[in-house]
């Protein structure tokens, strides 16, 4: 039984340090949608290819872009079909929101 208890601690410690490792990346990160205004260009209008600026900005708002997606006033932008093309770009992932 202590056994068993050792290994339930040393799994719950590990996931405590992952998780805290995220909550600090994701802290760290400006989620202000203003940041993207480099993409404007592209996203609005569909001039390709994407500013570097753009592509620079986006990729470190990616962790707030499940924000952006479920914000009423930005979804219109973030999940129009220029927007799709802007992240093909870009090299960005969408994530699973």
């Amino acid at each position: 039984m202590k056994k068993g208890s050792s290994i339930f601690a040393i799994f719950f410690i590990a996931m405590l340090v992952i998780l805290l490792g995220e909550l600090l990346v994701v802290e760290s990160i400006n989620c202000n949608a203003m940041e993207l205004v480099p993409c404007a260009p592209a996203i609005i209008w569909g001039q390709l290819p994407p500013l570097d600026a753009c592509c620079a900005k986006l990729k470190e708002q990616v962790p707030c872009l499940c924000i952006y997606f479920k914000d009423p006033m930005m979804k219109p932008y973030v999940d129009s079909p220029n927007a799709k093309k802007v992240f093909q770009a870009c090299g960005v992932t969408t994530p699973k929101c």
